[in-house]
């Protein structure tokens, strides 16, 4: 069973590894794999990539064999490669937006989005939000979603993100972590066609507490709350100590992980897999994969992009919409 509609590919910061990286991307991938980019033609001039214009999502499937299918969006400004420009930053909003809108109509199989730059969206457009992840989950009128980072070795969440480390045991709560656990089981059931998929839990704490010795988080939070997903039937290892969960042997016993906070969990995929980790968020109505990296404007234009992370992310979405074309 294959792809029976392409992908949707946002151009992200033009003026980023975002072009370069689309156009590598084909020319790895061609029609074996379908997809689309929705962005301004005038940003890959320079790359020597065949580009096909499209006036639907469709055409790709077609295309796709004789270049990189590209659903024109105009840009408001040019794009000089290591130099994000403001003029842009509407239209990066909006390339994203018009690819939420394709796949939630049905026109794409999935997302997958090029890295943006904060600040040009900021001084752009006053972007207001903190990140892809909060705009696509506005977009989908959808209150939370988890961060997974995926390689072939390991499915990875963080139950907490973006905050200070002195933060994370006042914003770890009973709700989140079960919200967390829910929602990963779910995708890995719907998404990656696990019929009962076993997690691992992560402890807060060095040694996972030690039994209160080295912190009391694991024994009034974290234990009774897995015991209660327990007793609905959900599959979960731990609270297991961080420093010995991530191995090669350990990582045999389970489908993914849940990590407590940032580091604990990309520090173990980024060791395994740097170039080629996935960012995928779950929780949304449709499928979206991105990129580990963001816009590389130091080597923009240089030549010197590695596609690695684009291709297992298209590779990915790819995967993950035949796995949720078959659950339904």
């Amino acid at each position: 069973m294959g792809l029976s509609k392409p992908i949707a590919l946002s151009i992200g910061e033009p003026a980023g590894i975002g072009p370069e990286i689309a156009a590598k991307a084909w020319e790895h991938l061609g029609a074996d794999l379908p997809f689309f980019l929705i962005g301004d033609p005038r940003h890959l001039a320079g790359l020597n990539t065949p580009l096909v214009e499209i006036a639907v999502p469709a055409d790709a499937m077609a295309a796709s064999a004789y270049g990189l299918p590209v659903l024109t969006l105009a840009f408001g400004g040019n794009a000089s490669p290591g130099v994000a420009d403001p003029a842009n930053a509407a239209s990066v909003i909006e390339a994203i937006t018009l690819g939420v809108d394709l796949v939630m109509r049905g026109e794409a199989s999935a997302l997958t989005t090029g890295p943006i730059h904060k600040k040009a969206l900021i001084d752009g457009a006053q972007f207001a939000f903190p990140g892809h992840t909060e705009f696509l989950a506005h977009l989908a009128g959808v209150d939370r979603v988890v961060m997974m980072l995926a390689c072939p070795d390991l499915k990875v969440v963080p139950a907490t993100i973006h905050i200070a480390l002195a933060q994370v045991p006042e914003v770890l709560t009973e709700a989140l972590l079960t919200e967390t656990l829910e929602i990963t089981r779910s995708a890995l059931i719907k998404d990656f066609g696990l019929t009962n998929p076993c997690i691992a839990v992560a402890g807060l704490n060095p040694h996972a507490g030690e039994g209160g010795a080295m912190g009391q988080e694991e024994i009034d939070l974290i234990i009774p709350t897995l015991d209660k997903l327990r007793a609905q039937g959900m599959s979960l290892l731990g609270p297991m100590s961080a420093d010995t969960m991530f191995h090669a042997g350990a990582r045999a016993h389970y489908d993914a992980a849940v990590a407590m906070y940032h580091d604990q969990a990309l520090i173990p995929i980024k060791t395994i897999d740097f170039a080629g980790g996935v960012n995928v968020t779950l929780g949304l109505p449709f499928i979206r994969t991105s990129p580990d990296h963001g816009t590389a404007l130091d080597i923009a234009g240089k030549g010197m992009a590695d596609p690695t992370s684009l291709i297992a992310a298209l590779e990915m979405a790819r995967d993950m919409a035949i796995a949720r074309a078959r659950a339904e």
